[in-house]
C-alpha cells in the first residue's frame, strides 16, 4: 500500500478519538442512565449565549464542540481549586478528583456533587458514547468513560473550554459569584466548603 495513502489515512481519524474508550467497539457508554430532562433552570436564547460565552467556548459548550487535545488550558493543571461551568458558573468538580489520564483533556473520576451534570446518549461521529452536560443549562462539557481509576473507574474527559478554574486563593469571577448567591444547592455549598477546608488543611 502506498505510504502516502496510509499516511493521509492516519490522520483523517478525527482527533476526538484520542478521549475515547480504548475498546475496539463503537459502543461506548457507561452504566449510567440517560437522565438529561431536556429543561433546564438556566435558558437563553442561542443568540444570549453567543453573547455572554467566548467562542471556544460557545462551539463547546452549545454545538458539542471539542477542543484539539493538550491544547486545552486545564489538561495538565495541577494547581488546587474547584471547576465551574462556564456556562453559569456552576461547580462541576474539585482539584481531588482530577487526574492524569494521557488523553489530553481534563479527566476526573467524579463530579463534585452526583447532581452536578446530566447524561445523555450521544450518537455522533459513527459512536455510541456517553455525553456529559451541566445540570443548570444543558451545555455540552464532555464525555463519560469507563476506563477511570478507583473508587468510581469513570473517567469524566472534559474540554478546558466549557470550564472556568478558580484557585483555592483566588477570587471568583462574577459569572461564578452570581451562581453561588442565587442558584446553588445547600449540598453544592457544603461541598465547596468542605473541600476548602481540606485543602487548608
Amino acid at each position: 500500500m502506498n505510504r502516502l495513502f496510509v499516511f493521509a489515512l492516519v490522520l483523517s481519524i478525527p482527533f476526538f478519538s484520542f478521549c475515547q474508550n480504548q475498546k475496539n467497539t463503537n459502543d461506548m457508554t457507561v452504566k449510567i442512565k440517560d437522565n438529561d430532562p431536556g429543561q433546564y433552570e438556566v435558558s437563553k436564547t442561542e443568540a444570549e449565549w453567543r453573547a455572554l460565552l467566548a467562542p471556544d467556548s460557545y462551539y463547546i459548550l452549545r454545538n458539542a464542540g471539542t477542543e484539539r487535545p493538550y491544547t486545552g488550558k486545564y489538561f495538565d493543571n495541577k494547581q488546587a481549586g474547584i471547576y465551574y461551568s462556564a456556562a453559569t458558573g456552576q461547580p462541576l468538580f474539585v482539584s481531588d478528583t482530577k487526574y492524569d489520564s494521557g488523553c489530553g483533556w481534563p479527566s476526573f473520576f467524579e463530579p463534585i456533587v452526583p447532581g452536578a451534570v446530566f447524561y445523555r446518549t450521544d450518537r455522533s461521529h459513527g459512536m455510541i458514547r456517553t455525553e456529559v452536560v451541566d445540570s443548570r443549562s444543558g451545555s455540552h462539557l464532555g464525555h463519560l468513560f469507563n476506563d477511570g481509576p478507583p473508587p468510581t473507574g469513570l473517567r469524566y474527559c472534559m474540554n478546558s473550554g466549557a470550564m472556568i478554574f478558580v484557585g483555592i486563593n483566588e477570587e471568583p469571577p462574577a459569572r461564578v459569584k452570581e451562581y453561588m448567591a442565587s442558584l446553588a444547592t445547600e449540598e453544592e455549598i457544603k461541598a465547596i466548603e468542605a473541600f476548602k477546608k481540606k485543602s487548608e488543611e
